[in-house]
């Protein structure tokens, strides 16, 4: 192993979450796992807003999870409706301290701490049109082949 190497930190956190954030991810993560979809943070549109977890299912249904980790960050975020042009459903995900009347009704509503998570309430279905999910699908693909480079470079062993 090099002495000095350009990769000297994990490629899959990049300091902008706070400990509250990440504590949520990871539930939800354990939950989409559970639901056998494939998902990846900090996902990067085309619009150029970057969603905290987005998931794809096996019938290829796709998710944003934008991720509220007090009242504050809600009551600042007015961001969020720009992502329903690239999911089928939008939920927002928060901690049991964070009340879910705060959040709009229009999106799914997901309760989550560090070791899982369950859905409140789900959102109505709004399928995106076949050009529009095949971007989302190349870009959610190349994303993730890229991310597990960085963490292989970062001498990450991520085979099984």
């Amino acid at each position: 192993m090099p002495i000095i190497s350009p990769y000297d930190k994990n490629p899959l956190i990049d300091g902008r979450q706070s400990n509250r954030a990440l504590a949520v991810r990871r539930g939800v993560q354990t939950l989409l796992t559970q639901m056998g979809a494939a998902h990846v943070p900090e996902l990067t549109l085309a619009s150029g807003r970057r969603a905290d977890l987005t998931a794809i299912f096996k019938d290829g249904t796709i998710w944003i999870i934008e991720i509220k980790s007090s009242v504050e960050d809600i009551r600042s975020d007015h961001k969020w409706p720009d992502y329903y042009d690239y999911c089928d459903q939008l939920f927002f995900a928060t901690l049991d301290d964070v009340p879910q009347s705060l959040f709009p009704d229009e999106a799914g509503f997901i309760l989550a701490d560090s070791l899982g998570a369950a859905i409140i309430e789900d959102c109505p279905l709004q399928k995106l049109n076949a050009a529009r999910r095949k971007a989302i699908t190349l870009r959610f693909a190349q994303f993730a082949a890229n991310r597990l480079h960085l963490a292989e470079l970062a001498g990450y062993n991520i085979t099984t």
